[in-house]
Parts: C-alpha cells; sequence; structure tokens
C-alpha cells in the first residue's frame, strides 16, 4: 500500500475563502407574517395596526436580492395584515347576535325543568 502514487498536484490546490455574509432582515419578515395571526386569534386592534405597519415597511424597504430569495411576495404580507385588522373590527359592522332562548349557548345554567 505504501508504494501507490500520491496523485494529488500541489498546482490545483484552491485556498478556502470564507464568503461575505450581509446582515439579512429576517425579523422584520418574521413579525410581519405572525402578527397577522396573532391579531386574528386576538381581534385586538392594536396588533392589528401593528402588524398592517410593520408589513408595510417590510414590503416598501425590500431590496432585489430579499425579493427574488423570498417564498411569498411582500404584497402578501401586507394583505394578511389588513385581513388581520378587518378580524378585528369585525364586531363593529357585523355585530353578535345575542343569545335567544332555546339556543343555549352551553355556558350558562340549564333551564328549570317543570314538575
Amino acid at each position: 500500500m505504501a508504494n501507490r502514487k500520491d496523485m494529488r498536484r500541489e498546482d490545483l490546490i484552491v485556498p478556502f475563502t470564507e464568503p461575505e455574509q450581509k446582515p439579512e432582515n429576517e425579523m422584520t419578515s418574521t413579525m410581519s407574517s405572525t402578527l397577522p395571526m396573532a391579531a386574528i386569534f386576538t381581534r385586538n386592534k392594536m396588533i392589528g395596526w401593528t402588524s398592517v405597519m410593520l408589513s408595510l415597511q417590510s414590503w416598501l424597504s425590500e431590496t432585489p436580492a430579499q425579493t427574488e430569495k423570498a417564498s411569498t411576495p411582500g404584497y402578501f404580507s401586507v394583505g394578511m395584515a389588513l385581513m388581520g385588522l378587518g378580524v378585528a373590527y369585525m364586531p363593529l359592522f357585523m355585530p353578535p347576535t345575542p343569545n335567544r332562548a332555546g339556543q343555549g349557548s352551553g355556558t350558562g345554567a340549564p333551564a328549570p325543568v317543570p314538575q
């Protein structure tokens, strides 16, 4: 085994250079996609407005490199934020129906039984 010839050539060795890393702004992307969901689940208007402002800011500050690397377009996050805000304001436009007799909600005391 020791008599095998080493086939590596010194002139073909390329030294390793670490690629240049640019700071990525992924936190705003994450927040602009999760805050609308939080606004939908909690129906909190303040979270809804925050998600709209953050997603607009994220969309307007996109670079071409971020645009081509992103899985969803920036206006999609703005649409989701507007939908979350709409869900938060939905009780103003479509108020919940009052609980009618005979339609128990399941949370109150049961109706008295006649004897």
